[in-house]
């Protein structure tokens, strides 16, 4: 008779086990913490990687160093840890950089500095942020794209798009801006660096920018476009 699995640490191979598959040096899924937080990081960096298609779940516990029992455990589909992704660690970071662009009184320079620093930031924190975005959100097709739009709404799209129009009336942005591109642009001009500067430092040593450099640079050429300051 199949055992009756209830308890997830059960379903770890032993580190030492030939069949465990796990690269040397990586860590079990019983350390460091919860062996459910580390899947979700295990995966987070193997979608940023390879691309969500090419990442089975299987390809996710050989990862993590457990068996793939223990991945069924917790996930028993890839588009339900797409969705636990989506509300445990996309939705905390959309609240934390949605709240440096909660201040109504923020003159607009300062909510896009702060928002794009925000952006550099999380993308610091979160290496895989930066390239999991451009390869599966912004890109079309991109199999996050939909299920964070459907998960999200645009509520929050809309009330930022009504902020931006509100300061072109009053005269603090430029009018000829157009309001539902100017986060795309902020995105496009801070996370798509963050994206490549890992392998631009591999390839050219410190030349790859800096953190706040990229910040400088997006909020610059928002404002002041490229003519002389």
């Amino acid at each position: 008779m199949t055992k009756d699995v209830t308890d997830p640490s059960e379903l770890s191979v032993p580190a030492d086990s030939p069949k465990s598959g796990r690269r040397p040096g990586r860590p079990t899924g019983t350390q460091h913490g919860e062996p459910r937080a580390l899947l979700l990081d295990v995966a987070l960096v193997l979608f940023a990687r390879q691309g969500i298609m090419e990442t089975t779940l299987g390809a996710i516990a050989r990862e993590a160093g457990v068996t793939p029992a223990m991945v069924h455990y917790y996930f028993k589909t890839r588009d339900q840890l797409l969705d636990v992704l989506i509300d445990e660690r996309f939705v905390p970071l959309r609240a934390e950089l949605g709240s440096l662009f909660a201040d109504s009184d923020a003159e607009p320079a300062d909510a896009l500095r702060a928002f794009a620093e925000g952006l550099v930031a999380v993308a610091e924190r979160l290496p895989w942020f930066a390239t999991l975005w451009v390869r599966e959100v912004i890109s079309e097709g991109g199999l996050l794209r939909q299920r964070i739009a459907a998960r999200f709404g645009d509520a929050n799209r809309k009330a930022a798009i009504a902020r931006i129009t509100q300061w072109q009336k009053d005269g603090k942005l430029n009018p000829h801006l157009e309001p539902s591109l100017l986060f795309a642009s902020l995105f496009g001009l801070t996370v798509l660096p963050m994206a490549v500067t890992y392998k631009w430092a591999e390839e050219n040593g410190d030349c790859a920018p800096k953190r706040d450099q990229i910040a400088r640079h997006a909020v610059a050429l928002l404002m002041h476009g490229i003519g002389p300051a």
